[in-house]
């Protein structure tokens, strides 16, 4: 038994090796747009865009699968967002989004969205993990070398919660694996429905 992974996400391929599931990578083709699908709508809920991204990357992996003539498999999708009230913060776009959005968390506790789903032919098993991350005040320095690393780009809140950020992070409350991209607990207990023991 294997699951499809449609992820880019090293960490949730490492989180899903955690709960030793065999699963085949189902990444999208060059041409295929992939950036456009996590645009948020103009006054969504946090948790009503992460759900709604989770959907279509699922059904966009799906439809690949089906394109591909791949065995068939349960495919699993997920997505994360970071929230401060009704403010999505998604991938910053550069250096200097990433600051901003550093600059607007720094000393504050925000929401960290994780949805995950999982389908096979008609069956689809759907989890979210809601969780709170707190800051510490970060000085522009302190924030102009984390940006200056790197480590922010292509990650939602333009921070990694296993990385170098921890130094600021003064408190979690929730799913520290949902944080990092894939929720352990929800994603097993969706597991088992499609037949897994992990």
């Amino acid at each position: 038994m294997f699951v499809y992974l449609a992820s880019q996400s090293p960490r949730r391929r490492q989180l899903l090796e955690q709960l030793g599931v065999r699963f085949e990578l189902l990444l999208p083709d060059a041409g295929e747009d992939t950036e456009s699908i996590e645009e948020a709508l103009p006054g969504e809920a946090p948790a009503t865009y992460v759900r709604r991204v989770t959907r279509l990357k699922l059904a966009a992996a799906i439809q690949r699968l089906q394109d591909r003539g791949l065995p068939d498999a349960p495919v699993l999708c997920s997505d994360t967002t970071v929230a401060l009230g009704r403010t999505i913060y998604g991938k910053p776009l550069d250096a200097r989004d990433a600051r901003r959005m550093l600059r607007e968390l720094s000393g504050r506790t925000h929401r960290v969205l994780t949805a995950v789903a999982i389908q096979q032919g008609r069956k689809r098993r759907e989890a979210l993990s809601d969780s709170r991350v707190t800051f510490d005040r970060m000085t522009p320095a302190q924030v102009r070398r984390y940006v200056d690393s790197a480590e922010p780009m292509g990650k939602a809140g333009a921070y990694a919660i296993q990385g170098a950020a921890a130094a600021y992070i003064s408190h979690i409350s929730g799913s520290y694996s949902g944080i990092m991209g894939l929720p352990m607990h929800e994603t097993a207990q969706l597991l088992r429905a499609f037949g897994f023991t992990p």
